[in-house]
């Protein structure tokens, strides 16, 4: 795949996952396809993932699933 950034090929989809939000309203989304290029070291994502994040976002209560989540604080 070629970085959208440098132009340079060897771009990888790497999946994470994303947290928006916090506290009560926090909204975990996992196997966000974020690219990543080991030429220029940026990761960035499409727009068609953004446009994808957004509709899961404002559709939260429809598409997710709740879960208990053990949180830490760096300190």
């Amino acid at each position: 795949m070629v970085c959208e950034i440098c132009a340079e090929e060897g771009a990888r989809v790497r999946r994470v996952s994303r947290s928006y939000g916090k506290g009560d309203g926090l909204l975990v989304i996992e196997n966000v396809p974020v690219i990543s290029c080991p030429h220029c070291g940026e990761s960035y994502i499409t727009a068609e993932t953004l446009h994808e994040i957004e509709r899961i976002k404002r559709d939260r209560k429809r598409v997710a699933a709740k879960r208990a989540v053990a949180v830490a604080e760096f300190a």
